[in-house]
């Protein structure tokens, strides 16, 4: 019956706001299982940005995650309400991704991960910037970034990973989700040491 309700949900907010919504219904378990694969207890304070009705979010409690270490980043206020509800020992906050890293600055937050169900193909240039800018300004150490798709090829073009120092590797495809959808790792390039080639 919740399935029944969030799939109606789910309908409703995105003939409501097809831009910002992007998927006519909640991702399902084989793609939540995905995109938390590499997220566990040890990873600390989980962020997730567009956390819907919170298909990703018992992903990550099934994973170890601790609901207090949850934030659930939520434009959306019915979406946000839903979150309180069932995750009422989250942090959720009803705001755009754009402003996560003013946020987490000003919070101190350190993420160990963060999990996107956000639509980036429908952002534009300067909102995916700004999201990845602020996400990878609250990322402690190797925290990644976990973002999935439906487009073919990764969401963040190779011009602003590249201008970002980021490298993103495609982690699996999905085809048991309706669409079908691949995930990709985000994470920091990392540098080669010169003192390994003396």
């Amino acid at each position: 019956m919740a399935i029944a309700r969030d799939i109606l949900r789910f309908f409703h907010r995105w003939l409501a706001d097809p831009r910002h919504i992007g998927a006519i219904v909640p991702s399902g378990r084989a793609l939540a299982d995905l995109i938390t694969r590499h997220v566990h207890g040890r990873s600390g304070r989980v962020a997730e940005f567009g956390a819907g009705t919170g298909a990703f979010t018992r992903a990550l409690l099934s994973r170890g995650v601790r609901e207090a270490n949850l934030v659930l980043i939520e434009r959306d206020e019915e979406f946000a309400t839903c979150l309180r509800r069932r995750f009422p020992r989250a942090h959720v906050l009803t705001m755009e991704a754009e402003r996560f890293g003013e946020w987490a600055q000003a919070e101190r937050f350190a993420a160990g991960a963060i999990v996107s169900g956000l639509p980036l193909l429908n952002l534009t240039h300067d909102s995916r910037r700004h999201i990845l800018s602020g996400a990878f300004s609250s990322l402690c150490g190797d925290g990644a970034l976990y973002q999935f798709t439906y487009g073919l090829t990764c969401p963040v073009p190779g011009a602003l990973l590249e201008h970002l120092q980021l490298e993103a590797i495609c982690m699996g495809r999905v085809l048991r989700n309706l669409p079908p959808a691949a995930v990709y790792r985000i994470h920091r390039r990392r540098s080669i040491s010169v003192a390994a080639f003396a």
